[in-house]
């Protein structure tokens, strides 16, 4: 009798159990609903379904309702969000490492820049899960260039202009002012307004970004020289991913990395095909000399401890930039 009635309290509290391993997650992007931005968080929750039969659900919040990542990162903090595709500069305020895969003017192509980010994944991943978020899959949405309301060629054409950085950013401003730019501190929400009433008048960006959010309208120039690769990170906070079982986070990563890879095929012709679009419905190309170009160099190396200290620590500007040499040393 004893036995039966242990048997039987057994399976009673099965589908209790099974009802509490079920995880809802709320993941969001400050791109706009139908972005391949979207699309990618969009294939993730249908990937995730399936694979976990339905015990993992995701609301996805697109078009920037949740707020910036600056509001998006405090939120996974308090419970409310759990992740989301996230850019560099948002990350950046969790740990600096971010920067070693955006170094200024550091990679020419994106073969470089592949082979620096699967080679500091691991360690990345790891410094962002000690302080509580999952990096499920490192992603690249272009080059980032200036776009100006003003044409400017030469860093000297920008002492005028109001430089954009993201509100949760003081310490980027700071390296700005010290290169001579007038950074100005705003939530990414407001770029357009700020944009359109003259608060701002240059920000670096993508071309997919300034024609997707349509920016070029009002600042009708970019200054065609790539800054950096724009680096995000579809991110978990750790709190929400543990709740999963573990052999079922695996699989979970798995398609978020294949999502990620389908993602990157599908955003790295849109440099070329943003660019062209903006510039027959106006947008001015500005074409820099071969004498402005030495003036860009120049100031990313003007100010040594700038970049390789401030902006990313020395122990990952080195890496990053022993592991892009010896990349072009293959070549």
């Amino acid at each position: 009798m004893r036995l039966s009635f242990c048997a039987l309290a057994l399976l009673l509290a099965l589908p209790l159990g099974a009802e509490a391993k079920k995880v809802k997650l709320k993941l969001t992007t400050v791109a706009p609903k139908n972005s391949v931005f979207h699309k990618m968080l969009k294939e993730v929750r249908r990937d995730w379904k399936k694979l976990s039969d339905g015990q993992v659900s995701v609301k996805i919040y697109a078009g920037g309702v949740a707020g910036d990542d600056y509001d998006v990162i405090r939120k996974m903090r308090l419970g409310t969000l759990q992740g989301g595709l996230l850019m560099a500069g948002g990350l950046s305020t969790i740990d600096k490492g971010i920067h070693a895969l955006s170094i200024p003017m550091a990679f020419k192509d994106f073969g470089e820049l592949d082979y620096v980010v699967e080679a500091l994944t691991p360690k990345l991943n790891a410094l962002y899960e000690e302080k509580g978020f999952i990096v499920l899959t490192w992603v690249d949405a272009g080059w980032v260039r200036f776009l100006t309301k003003t044409p400017a060629k030469a860093p000297k054409d920008f002492a005028d202009l109001k430089l954009f950085v993201g509100a949760g950013q003081p310490e980027v401003a700071e390296i700005w002012k010290q290169v001579g730019f007038n950074p100005v501190l705003l939530p990414t929400t407001e770029i357009s307004t700020g944009l359109q009433t003259g608060l701002i008048t240059a920000l670096n960006t993508t071309p997919q970004a300034a024609n997707l959010l349509g920016w070029y309208t009002h600042a009708p120039n970019m200054t065609n020289v790539i800054i950096a690769p724009m680096i995000m990170g579809l991110v978990v906070y750790k709190d929400a991913w543990e709740k999963i079982d573990a052999p079922l986070q695996a699989k979970l990563k798995a398609a978020a990395i294949k999502a990620g890879e389908r993602f990157k095929k599908r955003i790295r012709p849109q440099d070329k095909e943003s660019l062209d679009a903006m510039i027959k419905r106006g947008l001015n190309l500005v074409e820099p000399t071969a004498a402005d170009l030495v003036e860009w160099e120049k100031l990313i190396s003007s100010k040594p401890h700038v970049v390789r200290g401030e902006y990313v620590s020395p122990e990952f500007y080195d890496e990053a930039i022993k592991l892009r040499d010896a990349y072009r040393a293959k070549r």
